[in-house]
C-alpha cells in the first residue's frame, strides 16, 4: 500500500516506522505548506495541523483518495467534510484518537456515564495531559469523552477549565515536558469517588491505530469511525 503522510511531524515519523514494518511504503511526505501530488498515494493519513487538515482531507476526497484524519482542533468543518465525502462518493475516517486502548476507554466512559447518570450527588471533571508541543486545548480525545457523558447523561455541554455544575463538565488541560497523553474521567461526591483513566506510554499505539484504520478504509466508500475498524461499540 502507497500511503500519503499529510503532516510528518512527531505522528507522522511515528506512523512512518510502523507502516514500513507493516510493509507499506512512503511515498509523500508533506510539511507545512509544501506541495505534493495525491495520486501518488493508494491512500494517506492526515496529522497534520489544524489550519491544513481541511484542505488536506478536500484534496483527498477530490481525488477519489481515502484519508485518514488524527488531526484535532478544525471540527467546526467536521460537518462539510462529511457532506463533501458523501456528495463525492469517497472515503474517510476521522478520530480523535486511533488508540485501540483509547477507543476501548470511550466505550467505557459512555456505560459508566449512563450508570452515574441518576445519581446527581456526582460531579463530573475531566483532565487531560498532553506535551507542551501540542497545539490545541482541549485535547480532541477529551472532547469526544465529554461528548460521550453528554449523550449519555443530562449534562448539555463541556467548558475548558470550568466550574462543574448541573449541566456543565470542566476540562482540565495541561501542558507537561513530552507526555504522550493521559486523560482521566472524575465522579465526585462529598461520600466518595469514582474515577476512571487513560494513560498512552508512547506513540505507538496511535501509530499502530492510524495505520489499521488506512488498511481497513481501502476500497471502501463512505464515512466511518474507529468503531467500524474495530467492531467495537
Amino acid at each position: 500500500m502507497k500511503i500519503a503522510l499529510l503532516g510528518y511531524g512527531r505522528m507522522g515519523k511515528e506512523i512512518e516506522k510502523i507502516a514500513l514494518q507493516r510493509g507499506h511504503t512512503i511515498v509523500i511526505k508533506s510539511k507545512a505548506d509544501s506541495t505534493y501530488n495525491i495520486l501518488e498515494a493508494d491512500v494517506a493519513i492526515d496529522f497534520s495541523v489544524p489550519n491544513s487538515a481541511v484542505n488536506n482531507i478536500s484534496n483527498c476526497i477530490e481525488n477519489q483518495i481515502p484519508v485518514i484524519s488524527g488531526t484535532t482542533g478544525w471540527l467546526e468543518n467536521y460537518d462539510k467534510m462529511v457532506d463533501l465525502c458523501n456528495e463525492k462518493n469517497g472515503a474517510f475516517i476521522y478520530a480523535s484518537n486511533f488508540s485501540l486502548g483509547v477507543n476501548i476507554f470511550f466505550e467505557l466512559n459512555n456505560q459508566l456515564a449512563k450508570m452515574m447518570n441518576t445519581l446527581s450527588d456526582y460531579n463530573i471533571t475531566i483532565e487531560e495531559i498532553h506535551h507542551t508541543q501540542k497545539l490545541d486545548a482541549p485535547s480532541g480525545t477529551a472532547i469526544t469523552l465529554a461528548e460521550g457523558i453528554i449523550e449519555n447523561s443530562s449534562k448539555l455541554n463541556w467548558k475548558l477549565n470550568g466550574k462543574a455544575s448541573e449541566e456543565i463538565i470542566p476540562i482540565a488541560s495541561k501542558r507537561i515536558g513530552d507526555v504522550p497523553g493521559t486523560h482521566r474521567i472524575n465522579y465526585d461526591s462529598e461520600i466518595d469517588s469514582i474515577a476512571i483513566k487513560h494513560t498512552a506510554n508512547n506513540r505507538k499505539g496511535f501509530a499502530l491505530g492510524a495505520v489499521v484504520a488506512a488498511e481497513w478504509i481501502l476500497n471502501k466508500k463512505g464515512v466511518f469511525t474507529m468503531k467500524d475498524v474495530l467492531n467495537i461499540g
